[in-house]
């Protein structure tokens, strides 16, 4: 691992370990609208209306990445209202990155994940092939319009023990 690589990790890690947990905080609604409007663009509709739902009983997450699994993916995943937003922040990582700044990230490297004490895999094979835990990066910075980042990917995300956050 060169220096570079080494000092972005650190960098990250430091601010993951004094950064609280990631909770819901407030944004401008025009940005969730604005990322909204990003993901029903390129057809994540179920990822659009799980966020709308999380938005109409609290207010939207500060800037942030999310990793959003396609229709069909959410529609076999068993997501309980109960655990929207453990779901919604299980499929985020908490600062805004656009696959340039994934790209950075050597394959092994540990990033955050919006849940405490998870973190995400990095398996980077060039812009094609990126892959975040278990899940391929299909569709690269769908949101442009706000401070919201976002990704598709082809699968939920799972996490070491090999659950994921649905249920």
């Amino acid at each position: 691992m060169d220096r570079r690589s080494l000092f972005i990790l650190v960098v990250l890690f430091l601010l993951w370990e004094s950064a609280p947990p990631l909770q819901v905080h407030a944004l401008n609604s025009t940005d969730v609208q604005a990322a909204v409007t990003d993901m029903r663009s390129k057809s994540y509709y179920g990822f659009a209306i799980l966020l709308q739902m999380l938005n109409a009983t609290s207010q939207p997450y500060r800037t942030l990445t999310f990793l959003m699994p396609s229709d069909s993916e959410l529609s076999a995943s068993p997501i309980s209202i109960d655990h929207l937003e453990d779901f919604l922040i299980s499929h985020a990582v908490p600062m805004p990155l656009l696959l340039n700044d994934f790209l950075h990230f050597p394959t092994g490297s540990l990033i955050p994940s919006g849940v405490e004490n998870k973190m995400i895999r990095i398996n980077n094979r060039g812009r094609a092939n990126f892959v975040v835990n278990n899940a391929h990066i299909v569709t690269p910075n769908i949101c442009q319009n706000s401070y919201i980042k976002c990704h598709g990917i082809d699968a939920v995300i799972k996490y070491d023990n090999g659950s994921s956050i649905s249920s």
